[in-house]
């Protein structure tokens, strides 16, 4: 699976999408962008794609009114996001306008969504004993 980069004017037309809200962090995401609040992505980038995660009938009608695409590698676009359309990408900035206020209704959709909790860290796993019949063990049998 081929992981499309985001170029620097991709990612400075994310940012400038995404709201400002003191409670949303942009973090990298495989060379490409992400931008979460209480832990829950509600805006990503994908190569020169931007996806929101938004209400179903927020979806529904972004969907039915727009030619939207999938979001993330076409072998396994990401479930519940819509990509933006590409056409947005070129056109300007009435566009752009367009752009953030999808990405405010996936932000107001996805920060009312419970917390996501930072998952408990694993434990090491302990060190294989040596088994009683490997060949090392019986080398020194001998």
């Amino acid at each position: 699976m081929e992981m499309p980069k985001a170029t620097d004017e991709d990612k400075e037309r994310f940012r400038s999408i995404v709201p400002q809200h003191p409670d949303v962090a942009i973090k990298p995401m495989f060379g490409n962008l992400g931008a979460f609040v209480n832990g829950n992505m509600f805006a990503g980038l994908f190569g020169p794609t931007i996806g929101v995660k938004l209400a179903e009938a927020d979806r529904q009608e972004l969907e039915g009114t727009e030619r939207t695409v999938p979001f993330g590698p076409p072998e396994r676009p990401m479930g519940g996001y819509t990509g933006l359309p590409d056409v947005w990408n070129a056109e300007g900035d009435g566009d752009d306008a367009r752009a953030r206020a999808w990405a405010e209704k996936a932000y107001a959709h996805v920060s009312a969504l419970p917390p996501k909790t930072p998952k408990a860290p694993k434990a090491p796993k302990a060190p294989k004993a040596a088994a009683s019949g490997t060949a090392a063990s019986r080398a020194g049998r001998r």
